[in-house]
């Protein structure tokens, strides 16, 4: 494939590059183990899934302000917090904290990207220059 390049929306400033991880099911990010990044919610479509480090596309979160800001806190001291984040619905806990973890995050992507992107892409999140780049 060659170099795709797709408009977004900045949530949270940075640049992040990475493998993909696509997710249908919205993340509590508590269940979230810090230690290792894989997902332990039962049932999710990330079971068993590793995000550390990945670029993590996304519904959205879910659960209270405390289990979202806290798994996150986590997962960012040992290190295993995702690259970027790709939300297509962004909610006040996850962005604040992005801003405040200094995780790249962007929304309102093109529609044509949700449709070719897939796990195992390599892409290149700016969202200081508000772009989305699947690499060769």
């Amino acid at each position: 494939m060659s170099k795709k390049v797709f408009s977004c929306h900045k949530i949270s400033e940075g640049v992040g590059e990475g493998e993909v991880i696509v997710s249908k099911d919205e993340i509590m990010f508590y269940l979230v183990r810090p230690e290792t990044g894989e997902v332990i919610e039962k049932a999710h479509d990330l079971e068993g899934r590793i995000i550390s480090r990945k670029i993590l596309v996304f519904p959205g979160g879910k659960g209270s302000s405390v289990v979202q800001s806290d798994g996150l806190y986590q997962l960012m001291q040992k290190k295993n917090e995702p690259a970027a984040m790709i939300i297509q619905n962004p909610e006040t806990v996850l962005v604040a904290g992005a801003i405040i973890m200094e995780i790249p995050m962007v929304d309102k992507v093109e529609p044509e990207f949700y449709s070719t992107i897939k796990n195992g892409d390599h892409v290149r999140v700016d969202a200081n220059n508000a772009t989305i780049t699947i690499l060769d």
